[in-house]
């Protein structure tokens, strides 16, 4: 019997975050940028984990799950996950400057996931899950390519990045269901194994940012 649910557990983290969901088809709304406001644009894996870790810095006022990076217009998550698309799986950041600045997300995005696996996060694999930060200034782009200068300096990656550099055209949200994933499903272990280790590494090394300071602690 142990042998059958370690089979299946192995067979459940292959799936990977195309798995286990619910059919709701509609797609979230983006919400109106307020003033004084800014939005960032990352890819980072499934977007569940980046989702989490980012709603939880000081400053963020919503994340929303989507696509980008691709051509077709208007994709589902099942489009998307043919790595026919172009689209790789996003989040988009809507904060406060004035609290916590694009420097700081780039920080917490290269420490939410592995920026130096190409096309591949943990049992994600295939474009769709590729490692990307968007920019939409120049000034946006320097910042970029500061920080993954500052994260190959640090050597905490063995390897180098690979993160992809790309200005940002279009940004679609994903299905109702991807929404707040993390959070709606504490208990699915994929989030369990999978994402809540990525949501940690992002919290650890935002501990002075972090709306909440209470760990998260896996279920066993």
């Amino acid at each position: 019997m142990k042998r059958i649910q370690l089979l299946a557990l192995s067979l459940l983290l292959m799936a990977g975050c195309a798995q286990g969901q619910s059919k709701d088809y509609t797609f979230a709304k983006l919400p109106q940028l307020k003033s004084g406001e800014a939005v960032a644009t990352f890819a980072g894996g499934c977007f569940w984990a980046m989702d989490e870790g980012m709603n939880q810095l000081k400053g963020v006022r919503e994340v929303i799950s989507g696509y980008a990076g691709g051509t077709t217009k208007s994709p589902t998550y099942e489009q998307v996950c043919t790595d026919a698309t172009g689209h790789a799986e996003a989040v988009q950041v809507y904060y406060d400057p004035q609290v916590i600045t694009y420097a700081q997300l780039l920080d917490a995005f290269f420490a939410g996931h592995d920026p130096t696996t190409l096309n591949r996060q943990g049992p994600d694999t295939g474009r769709d899950y590729r490692s990307i930060a968007f920019y939409r200034t120049p000034a946006e782009k320097a910042e970029i390519m500061a920080a993954i200068k500052r994260t190959n300096d640090s050597k905490h990656y063995a390897n180098p990045v690979v993160t992809e550099v790309e200005p940002l055209t279009v940004f679609y949200a994903a299905e109702n269901y991807h929404q707040n994933y993390f959070a709606l499903h504490p208990d699915q272990p994929y989030i369990q194994r999978v994402s809540l280790p990525k949501v940690e590494k992002l919290r650890k090394a935002m501990v002075g940012h972090l709306k909440n300071n209470t760990a998260l602690t896996m279920n066993e």
